[in-house]
């Protein structure tokens, strides 16, 4: 999400910095990062956990608040079985795959398919279908008795070789010690016969992201210090809560900072490791409250007794974007609120009233806020994004390659785009009453992440709804209103400048790369006033970069799609224009089968998974998360089940329950 959007810590600009790793049983053969400077920017590596502990004690204690800290949120495949795959691979049926951001580099997601199987993950349990009989083939539990309904999780898959990454609870709801949330957790599986697990990794931390190039996974997690705060007296002020927290922070260890990854083998074996003090960096400026974690994985080889050789930053950040060269990691600092990291002193009532009121624990249901009438209001961090550039040619641990900040925030990932040495940002710098909002796009030389050039005063009043790059051609979707959809000339870096712009009802928010000169846009459509209708599908003529039109438009009133906000729902086949997204209406769920050409968007047909019926009398159509074409049918995804239809006349030729 991995389009969602997550909080930030609640501290002051991010920034990253990057360090080879040991672990506590084995060293890496990365050596320490050098000292980098760029601008403001300076990343230097620890040179003692002395250093460590007196650099994260003295950022911490000047960043912690009454409320302690912000939240933040938001492998050797055997000879026998190489050569079953090439025999596989030989009568693989035509398929499609993930749509990713960039070709060749995999996105984790609820299901993937090789064409000869479908594997999904989904309340704890990992399925495989074979596509030639359509049924499950063999499944694994992987939360041992822990998974309930709607347990986040998504997978990559590399041969027969499994990663499933388990999103644990947020740490923005741990109360009085902020550790790693207990459920976090990447399973190793081999697929080849019944599927079993080979090894299970818990870091320390929230799960943020991960890529996937080959076989290789670089993932992504982020952690807080695990400290726990005092119990605050009776009618203690603001200042003695801070005093008392930042006394916490002073006396805990170095410890509590370095992340900790934990590993059981197929055998039930744990080893722990902790990240060292000389592989952790930190920037010139930075909070303590706050770490990312890069761990590496080959699922061709397992995790070895190298572990993840992770690399650890002292930084925050929520937007992973991956190239076939290099893992950018970046921020949105404003995206974050106070969150109460341990109870409130609460004042007991009059005598008249009865016994004092207990103190309430906060939950993640019904966090405590303190009386408005008392709450400090909490400094706002910059509203700007840092971005952090790693090399990911090499095998191993990734290599810290450079830092660079601009204005505003992200959207998410397709904000980000590398294209011919240079990185194109596009973000969006908030007014508080909106009216003066503006989005512009920067062109950051990759090598330094330096800004060679910028385009600015983008949709005035508005904000980004959806960014795409191809190549050197930008298109850019604000809304408040109405709708425009810029062009953007991005040949020059120095000088990127707007070529065109097209004004229309509505808003894209997801766009698609479609035929040549065409571009689809998946969206809300909106009266004058900016009041959403409905669901629609655009399809823009794009061939001259100065005038953009809207060649076709289908609107579905009253409806949403799951395609606005996650691109891994959209389904476009080129071959045939075949398109499927997810469509929500009142009281019906399915998928909205289209077929996109050159000249107009039209509707093939809904598709519906069967009527579940509940104890009760209650009764739902489940809806539908994802479609892939296989072969000659169209397979189609929900929670409850998985349906084939007839590629053709969408007839409904098979069943698949989940559940």
């Amino acid at each position: 999400m991995k389009t969602l959007i997550r909080t930030a810590v609640t501290a002051a600009a991010l920034a990253a910095v990057t360090a080879a790793c040991t672990s506590s049983t084995g060293g890496s053969s990365a050596p320490p990062p050098k000292a980098t400077s760029l601008g403001a920017v300076r990343l230097v590596a620890y040179s003692s956990c002395d250093d460590a502990l007196a650099g994260l004690r003295e950022q911490a204690a000047a960043n912690v608040t009454a409320y302690g800290f912000g939240g933040a949120m938001p492998f050797a495949v055997a000879d026998d079985a190489a050569a079953e795959s090439k025999a596989r691979v030989a009568t693989t049926p035509e398929h499609s795959t993930t749509n990713v951001h960039e070709a060749g580099v995999d996105e984790p997601d609820l299901v993937k398919t090789d064409g000869n199987r479908v594997i999904t993950v989904a309340d704890g349990t990992l399925r495989i279908i074979d596509t030639a009989t359509r049924k499950i083939t063999g499944s694994v539990r992987l939360t041992e008795g822990e998974g309930g309904p709607g347990l986040p999780a998504d997978l990559l898959v590399s041969g027969d070789r499994a990663l499933v990454l388990m999103r644990g609870g947020d740490i923005m709801y741990k109360t009085r010690s902020i550790g790693p949330p207990a459920d976090t957790r990447y399973v190793v599986v081999d697929l080849a016969g019944e599927p079993k697990v080979l090894s299970t990794i818990r870091p320390q931390g929230s799960y943020v992201d991960a890529r996937m190039i080959g076989s290789t996974v670089r993932l992504v997690t982020r952690s807080q210090p695990d400290i726990a705060f005092p119990e605050p007296e009776q009618n203690a002020t603001e200042a003695d809560l801070i005093k008392a927290n930042q006394d916490a922070v002073r006396r805990a260890p170095v410890d509590a900072w370095l992340p900790k990854i934990e590993i059981t083998d197929a055998s039930g074996a744990v080893r722990k490791d902790t990240v060292k003090c000389e592989r952790v960096s930190h920037p010139a400026g930075y909070t303590g409250t706050s770490m990312l974690t890069l761990h590496t994985i080959d699922l061709a080889q397992g995790v070895t007794t190298a572990g993840t050789d992770p690399i650890s930053l002292a930084a925050d950040g929520d937007v992973v974007y991956g190239t076939g060269q290099s893992l950018y990691v970046a921020s949105n600092p404003r995206w974050w609120f106070p969150v109460v990291a341990r109870p409130l002193p609460v004042e007991e009532p009059p005598a008249s009233s009865g016994a004092a009121a207990p103190a309430v624990e906060p939950t993640p249901e019904d966090p405590p806020v303190r009386p408005s009438s008392t709450q400090p209001t909490p400094t706002v961090p910059p509203e700007e994004t840092e971005v952090h550039r790693f090399d990911i040619t090499r095998p191993g641990a990734p290599a810290y390659v450079a830092s660079g900040k601009v204005p505003g925030r992200l959207l998410n990932q397709y904000s980000l785009s590398e294209h011919d040495g240079h990185l194109r940002v596009a973000t969006t710098v908030n007014s508080g009453d909106e009216k003066t909002s503006s989005s512009a796009v920067y062109v950051l030389r990759s090598d330094t992440l330096a800004k060679v050039g910028e385009v600015g005063g983008l949709g005035k009043g508005e904000r980004i709804y959806s960014v795409r790059f191809i190549g050197p051609i930008g298109y850019c979707v604000t809304f408040r209103q109405v709708d425009p959809l810029y062009t953007l000339d991005l040949r020059d870096p120095a000088a990127p400048r707007v070529t065109g712009e097209l004004k229309i009802t509505g808003y894209s928010a997801y766009l698609h790369p479609g035929s040549e000169g065409r571009l689809i846009g998946i969206g809300q459509e909106a009266t004058e006033e900016g009041r959403t209708r409905g669901t629609q599908v655009s399809l823009f003529d794009v061939s001259d970069p100065a005038a953009p039109r809207r060649l076709s438009q289908l609107f579905q009133k009253d409806s949403g799609s799951g395609a606005e906000w996650d691109p891994h729902a959209f389904l476009y086949w080129p071959k045939t224009g075949l398109s499927v997204i997810p469509l929500n209406k009142a009281y019906e769920s399915g998928a909205l089968v289209l077929r996109i050409g050159d000249a107009e968007v039209k509707e093939l047909g809904m598709i519906k998974h069967p009527t579940q019926r509940q104890e009760g009398g209650y009764s739902y159509e489940p809806g539908i998360q994802r479609s892939m074409v296989i072969g000659d049918s169209l397979w189609t995804v929900s929670y409850e089940g998985v349906q084939v239809n007839d590629l053709a006349t969408l007839s409904s030729q098979a069943w698949i329950p989940l559940r």
